[in-house]
């Protein structure tokens, strides 16, 4: 029997977990033969359908998410076309809710998986050519003989620890520049808009499992773990023990958590404020600074609690805190949202990311979408299209903000900067975002140096007391002293004042120095060294006189 995995991605740094979870459950089956196709969303149709063509597979299998729907598809379409006999099964996020209208709006497909596949897909394998005993297999939904739906349920890996480890499979892809690491199934919130908001009962690895298989991930090279943990600092006790493993691996591994800020315990906090420089890249969840609208959301945690939490995040000096906002929530205005970024940028927050909310399948949010006065596409994204409380029109708006605060806020190079503008004028994001829209600038991509550009000629115009700190950052984002933000700056016979105010660095007398007045004729101002020897752009030393 031969099985002929497509392995559909976003882009060749993201690979799926999917067929190496699967696959370790069975690799020890010599009578089943495993071949993965791997693609992106973005290549040609036609020369992943040839690849898997050639290998005339009995089985078609593959993961159907958000992103890839529609090409996967398009590919399993033509495959099944070719290759009337295959058998095409599909699994993955897409398929947790109803499953009847996908089936019959797509012949093609012989049945999908909803729910884990580490059990019920090697129980398939031993009847896949038996569709008449297909009824017990976990999860499974397909059209019988006769037309009819059936509907085996929700598979469940009850037993997650005693799952072989995918790493141990010979598809986990080491290659990449992260992995994910699956530390716990399921999640205590019960968010409405979360295809985990359900997902109970929740299950762990113990802390020796999860140092085991870092250890085989460290010996790999690999610098970068994304931990599959929704549920990290629910139990302060747990949570303390992966930090104190995590710091195990300092400085060769960084991990990328998602955290919940309105239950950080006062021990977490201390510990949290020990740990090495760099070891933690945080995802606070936040979605929204409102408390109707997480109520409706039924999002766990109280909002004093997050604010208060994700402020002690964000003063950390030794990791950087992302928050998330979700634009189309219930209850959630336009003018909600800005008040929110004004407010994470006063907290802190490393970045900003707003998303548009989508009404995910197997969702409760998606299941109580009229309810709740939400319209959706219908087709994936799934995006949400109009609210009772925010327009198509106001939708829009909230989607290019969030590519102003991609642009502009979430650069390091520029966040300093836009973060002082959001500060200082409560109206700049508003007047920003109208000014980028009218130069039809938003839509576009632009360089690190066109938004300094950018940012610099919107200060020299509205804001002239910040055009100093606009030059201040275009000098230290590296940028050229011969463009329009360096235009105050003297870079020949520069010499040192008698007297400086430190900011970085150590000056030496080998350093370049340049000088940037704080106005045309003023003496006092900052200035920069930057090394002669090694052709660094950015500069090494900063002070101020």
């Amino acid at each position: 029997m031969k099985i002929v995995w497509v392995d559909l991605n976003s882009s060749y740094a993201h690979s799926s977990l999917a067929l190496p979870a699967i696959h370790a459950q069975v690799a020890h089956d010599e009578t089943v033969e495993w071949v993965r196709v791997s693609a992106t969303i973005n290549e040609q149709v036609g020369m992943t359908v040839d690849e898997a063509y050639r290998h005339r597979p009995d089985i078609l299998a593959g993961t159907v998410w958000l992103f890839n729907h529609e090409q996967m598809l398009h590919i399993t379409s033509r495959l099944k076309a070719l290759l009337p006999e295959t058998c095409l099964v599909l699994g993955g996020p897409e398929f947790l809710g109803d499953n009847e209208e996908f089936l019959r709006r797509n012949p093609f497909v012989d049945a999908v998986f909803r729910g884990e596949g580490e059990h019920a897909v090697p129980q398939w394998l031993t009847c896949w050519n038996r569709p008449e005993e297909w009824g017990r297999i976990e999860g499974l939904c397909y059209l019988d003989d006769k037309g009819q739906y059936r509907d085996n349920g929700m598979a469940r890996v009850l037993d997650f620890p005693a799952l072989v480890p995918p790493e141990e499979s010979r598809f986990f892809n080491w290659d990449k520049p992260f992995v994910q690491l699956e530390t716990t199934r399921g999640c205590f919130n019960t968010c409405a808009f979360c295809v985990s908001g359900g997902e109970k009962p929740v299950r762990t690895l113990d802390i020796d499992t999860i140092r085991r298989r870092l250890e085989v991930i460290h010996e790999h090279g690999i610098k970068n773990v994304r931990v599959l943990d929704r549920t990290f600092n629910y139990q302060p006790k747990r949570a303390r023990a992966l930090l104190e493993l995590f710091t195990e691996f300092a400085p060769d591994i960084r991990f990328h958590l998602e955290i919940h800020p309105a239950l950080l315990s006062e021990e977490l906090m201390c510990l949290l404020k020990q740990l090495p420089t760099g070891l933690l890249h945080l995802e606070a969840g936040i979605q929204s600074l409102h408390e109707e609208v997480l109520r409706v959301s039924r999002r766990a945690g109280k909002l004093a609690d997050a604010l208060k939490g994700l402020s002690f995040l964000c003063s950390l000096s030794n990791m950087e805190t992302h928050a998330d906002l979700i634009a189309g929530l219930p209850l959630y205005r336009l003018m909600d949202i800005f008040d929110d970024v004004r407010k994470l940028a006063e907290i802190g927050a490393g970045e900003i990311q707003l998303e548009s909310l989508k009404l995910l399948p197997g969702t409760e949010m998606r299941n109580r979408a009229e309810q709740l006065g939400i319209r959706y596409s219908p087709f994936p994204p799934y995006e949400v299209l109009q609210t009772n409380e925010i327009s198509t029109s106001e939708l829009q708006t909230a989607r290019l903000l969030s590519r102003l605060l991609d642009g502009f806020y979430n650069a390091p190079a520029w966040r300093g900067l836009t973060r002082t503008l959001i500060l200082h004028d409560r109206n700049f994001l508003t007047d920003f975002l109208n000014h980028l829209i009218a130069c039809n600038l938003i839509e576009q991509p632009m360089s690190l140096e066109k938004r300094g550009l950018i940012l610099y000629d919107y200060c020299k115009q509205n804001y002239p007391l910040l055009q100093t700190e606009a030059s201040v950052a275009w000098i230290e984002a590296g940028m050229s002293l011969k463009k329009a933000p360096a235009e105050r700056v003297r870079t020949k016979r520069v010499t040192p004042p008698e007297r400086w105010e430190v900011i970085e660095g150590s000056y030496d007398e080998s350093l370049r120095l340049c000088f940037l007045p704080v106005d045309n004729t003023s003496e006092h101002g900052y200035w920069f060294g930057f090394t002669s020897e090694v052709q660094m752009v950015r500069p090494v030393f900063k002070a101020r006189s």
